[in-house]
């Protein structure tokens, strides 16, 4: 027989894609301070609807006054006998850039067959709404929630979570749990029923070389003066060999080797190569390890956009004075962002060539990697669920990208992050034409109400020897 509770949420399907469609339309890009306002109007949307559900002590936490983006919280004590979790999601999405790539608008939900597309709809605008849209179907059919719950919505994902590490210190009182499901994290792939049981850390910044005070005449000065263009690039090529390896002396010496276990596992997930005929690209990567080892325990090092010069249509004989260029890393256990970040920075100052000038800005927020302990009881209740409603007892995989949360919250407020996403990795997310599958609605809501009920069955004593505080 169907849990009651899922049937209502079920019936609300319909109900719930319009409201998924009014909170897209909120362009929510963190990043860009010209999108105040569709910041706001996404806080006032989730407010709203949360007061509508009667949650408690709904407040915004911010480092302080007008600083940063704030994140929306609210809390439901409806069991005191009965463990405290902590649901997370982030409202802020990435830009829509380049928006001539995009098919449909970007903030305007476009529904082809089973695919809902607009930007933030994956990441982590329809995993959210899953989740809340669960908690409103037990306080519908039950009139209250089986556990403790207090919501976390981040608006800094996706720059990094630079606020979040003073907002969890500032509040650590008021954000007390046992340990914390995040409705963010994406599943890795459609065809496999799987649980993300740890990710990579991730550190940035954007770096500037001058070669000279302003742009050239190609004909007057080329072959004479240095080109900043041609100097990125061999500074850019020098951060790696041929075969895929960084460069950057003491980039790996923390890292652990992969042991037998992990190799294990891996070779279990089946048609792991498929991904590269769906992208019409080929594996790369270092050539000692898989695809999965290089993605899941090995760093990576990469250039996201690099620019200077002239850009525009036709032809202007210049020689760029200025280079620009931005570079991400995603770090794995035991790599400190901060200390791996000055690496980099460090190599590339010594590589500067003579009369040059390197200028490193906007240093984004880091978050290590993060591994969620095999017998915690949230990731048991997880994996029940998870095979309570497929049939098929799930994967635990990895991924490549970062959940700044995860490492955070356990650094600060000492309690595990379990990763109950049901967006997938293949839906666009930071890329044009984002979709959400409608399928995933269902299944999601189906396993949101199981992970409920499962989490209802554990004791709070269940999660303490995993806090570490």
């Amino acid at each position: 027989m169907e849990d009651k509770v899922f049937l209502y949420a079920l019936e609300k399907k319909t109900a719930l894609i319009e409201k998924l469609k009014k909170l897209v339309s909120c362009p929510s890009v963190g990043a860009d301070p010209k999108m105040f306002q569709g910041m706001e109007s996404a806080r006032k949307y989730i407010e709203t609807w949360l007061d509508e559900m009667g949650f408690k002590n709904l407040r915004r936490l911010e480092v302080s006054k007008g600083s940063g983006q704030p994140v929306i919280y609210a809390e439901r004590l409806d069991a005191p006998k009965k463990p405290t979790i902590i649901i997370y999601a982030h409202y802020d999405v990435q830009p829509p850039d380049p928006l001539d790539k995009w098919q449909t608008p970007p903030f305007e939900v476009t529904e082809k067959k089973d695919r809902l597309y607009g930007r933030g709809i994956s990441d982590d605008k329809g995993p959210m709404m899953i989740a809340l849209e669960t908690i409103s179907a037990f306080i519908k059919v039950e009139g209250k929630l089986p556990f403790n719950l207090k919501l976390i919505i981040e608006g800094e994902e996706e720059t990094g979570s630079p606020s979040l590490p003073i907002i969890l210190e500032k509040y650590s009182s008021l954000l007390s749990a046992d340990a914390v499901l995040s409705a963010d994290g994406a599943r890795w792939r459609h065809d496999l029923v799987a649980l993300n049981v740890g990710s990579r850390g991730n550190t940035g910044f954007q770096m500037k070389l001058t070669t000279a005070s302003k742009d050239l005449h190609s004909g007057r000065y080329g072959g004479i003066v240095a080109n900043a263009l041609h100097e990125m690039a061999k500074l850019i090529s020098s951060l790696h060999n041929h075969e895929g390896r960084i460069m950057i002396p003491g980039f790996y010496d923390s890292v652990l080797p992969i042991t037998r276990s992990q190799k294990d596992e891996i070779s279990l997930i089946p048609n792991s190569n498929q991904l590269f005929k769906d992208l019409e690209a080929i594996p790369l990567g270092e050539k000692d390890f898989t695809s999965l080892e290089n993605l899941w325990y090995r760093p990576s090092l990469d250039v996201n956009g690099m620019w200077g010069g002239y850009t525009g249509e036709g032809s202007k004989t210049v020689i760029a004075n200025e280079a620009y260029a931005k570079i991400t890393m995603r770090l794995v256990d035991r790599q400190d962002p901060e200390e791996t970040q000055n690496l980099v920075i460090n190599y590339l100052k010594s590589k500067i060539p003579a009369g040059s000038k390197l200028v490193i800005s906007d240093q984004r927020g880091s978050s290590g990697a993060y591994t969620v302990p095999e017998n915690h009881p949230l990731l048991k209740a997880a994996s029940n669920a998870l095979e309570a409603t497929t049939g098929q007892q799930p994967f635990k995989v990895r991924i490549g990208a970062s959940l700044p949360l995860t490492e955070i919250v356990h650094r600060i407020l000492g309690i595990d992050t379990v990763m109950f996403s049901f967006a997938l990795s293949d839906e666009n997310f930071h890329a044009p034409n984002e979709f959400f599958r409608k399928s995933s609605i269902t299944d999601g809501l189906k396993a949101w109400v199981k992970i409920f009920r499962e989490i209802q069955n554990t004791d709070i004593n269940d999660y303490t020897p995993y806090r570490l505080k």
